[in-house]
């Protein structure tokens, strides 16, 4: 751990970064598909949009020499196609890139790093921020050459800030979770360490805590009272795409089980913090990841099914006989006294039928009907309401109303909010736009603290153990379709 000089004299820097003053960026694994599709057109969107208006530059930090070239021509063209703002405007791209430097490292030795800060000493800036686009399996070596650089930890330069955002998944599993987080904290403050989760920079996801505790309507009703189960959906049309050896190291429950939608799930349940400062929120949001009903071995197939897609073993670089997951429909409960007994569903899975990230807030049947005749009172469906986190961000409400004619007829109805409608002179950020920017004005709050990151491994580390072990059953489905027949309808 740091000592206590050290968080001092780091609490005393008066080199606060804003927007008008400098910072570098340096992402190592700049050569990774992440820094194509995401970082680079992030930053050339914040740079566009005048969050970084005086002296900046990156550092793309890869491990072949001679790549530069190259890169940066992989980088435009990665501008030209995944930017938010389209069509690219030549004269910001070019001078984003005109700020690129290129260093060639080998993450494996520490004194490989004196190379990268020779480059920061030649152009010192009030903010460093660290970006490790690279596999958690390379944070160790990565952390400790920066550390032996004098880049990061107690013997680096005081006279600017620095900041390390790791991309998920932050480890693989609880153990590899609790080592990460202990080599950070060895290096750093927990302050300084930023565990991205894109999902909770998304406008949507964001707004999930200004629909609940901004509107005095919803408030009362979010409860085991008025709420018989929520339900967190994330499916994708389409298969892994070339990305067989990521998924059969990663699946399902890895890949966006055990954080975006645990992460979803906490929001959608937690209090109200006491504040809407950064640790509050995330005080909050442990609170929920500590409620978690332990899932036990001998109770697995009450509460998950696991399922795989016909083809899915057909794929470059997936085992013929691989039993890894690509669709899990988790039921888990919240014991406190908010929750206790409503059933919170969360369905994920790859080839299916449609593209859809959302919430559904399912409340309790009228307990009466009134209208007498059956056929009218099979027809009283309870009231949804739907959170639409992608692809059409929004919020709709399903309500029954009389259907007009001279007899009694109801149907269910949406009243719907669409955001890209009402909000259409605004530009709305993408996710890693939002947390770059977090990240450098130093607000933690979109980011996963280390308490969270271990309680949610914790919660998942059965299931990891039972699909790897082969336990549970992997039932297949059909690309296209609505997954496995034996999901809870």
């Amino acid at each position: 751990m740091l000592d206590t000089a050290f968080l001092t004299n780091l609490a005393a820097l008066n080199c606060q970064w804003a927007e008008e003053t400098g910072a570098v960026f340096v992402i190592f694994g700049a050569t990774g598909d992440l820094s194509r599709r995401k970082l680079v057109p992030a930053l050339y969107n914040l740079l566009k949009d005048g969050h970084l208006r005086k002296d900046f530059f990156v550092v793309l930090v890869g491990r072949r020499d001679g790549e530069k070239d190259a890169l940066l021509q992989s980088l435009a063209e990665g501008m030209s196609q995944y930017s938010r703002t389209q069509p690219i405007d030549p004269a910001i791209r070019d001078a984003l890139l005109s700020q690129v430097v290129y260093v060639a490292e080998d993450f494996g030795e520490p004194s490989g790093f004196s190379r990268l800060r020779a480059i920061l000493e030649q152009r010192p800036l009030p903010l460093r921020l660290f970006y490790l686009a690279t596999p958690s399996s390379l944070y160790p070596s990565i952390l400790d050459g920066l550390s032996a650089a004098h880049l990061i930890g107690e013997h680096a330069d005081a006279d600017c800030q620095t900041r390390v955002v790791f991309e998920k998944p932050f480890g693989r599993d609880l153990d590899s979770a609790i080592h990460l987080n202990a080599l950070a904290r060895a290096h750093l403050d927990e302050s300084q360490i930023y565990r991205m989760d894109h999902y909770l920079g998304k406008e949507t996801v964001q707004n999930i805590l200004v629909f609940r505790f901004g509107n005095s309507l919803f408030e009362p009703l979010w409860n085991r009272k008025y709420v018989s189960r929520v339900r967190i959906i994330a499916t994708e049309d389409i298969g892994i795409v070339g990305r067989g050896r990521f998924y059969e190291e990663t699946g399902i429950i890895r890949d966006v089980l055990q954080n975006h939608l645990l992460q979803i799930a906490a929001l959608s349940a937690m209090e109200a913090p006491v504040s809407f400062e950064a640790d509050r929120i995330r005080d909050e949001r442990a609170k929920v990841f500590r409620a978690f009903r332990p899932l036990y071995a001998d109770q697995l197939s009450a509460h998950a099914i696991f399922g795989q897609y016909d083809g899915y073993t057909d794929a470059d670089e997936v085992a013929a006989d691989s039993r890894i997951p690509t669709f899990a429909a988790l039921r888990l409960f919240i014991d406190n006294w908010r929750w206790e007994g409503v059933p919170f569903e969360i369905i994920a899975g790859k080839s299916l039928g449609e593209k859809s990230t959302r919430v559904e807030i399912h409340f309790r049947s009228v307990p009466f009907c009134l209208f007498g005749k059956h056929y009218v009172c099979e027809k009283l469906d309870p009231n949804i309401l739907t959170l639409r986190i992608q692809p059409e961000e929004g919020i709709s409400m399903q309500f029954s109303t009389k259907t007009p004619g001279d007899t009694l007829q109801v149907s269910p109805v949406r009243m719907n909010f669409d955001y890209r409608e009402t909000f259409s002179d605004k530009a709305q950020q993408e996710a890693y736009e939002k947390l770059l920017l977090d990240a450098l004005r130093g607000d933690p709050t979109l980011f996963a603290r280390q308490d969270e990151v271990e309680l949610m491994w914790r919660y998942v580390a059965p299931l990891i153990e039972a699909t790897e072990a082969g336990t549970v059953p992997l039932h297949r489905y059909a690309p296209g379709g609505s997954g496995p027949k034996e999901v809870w309808k």
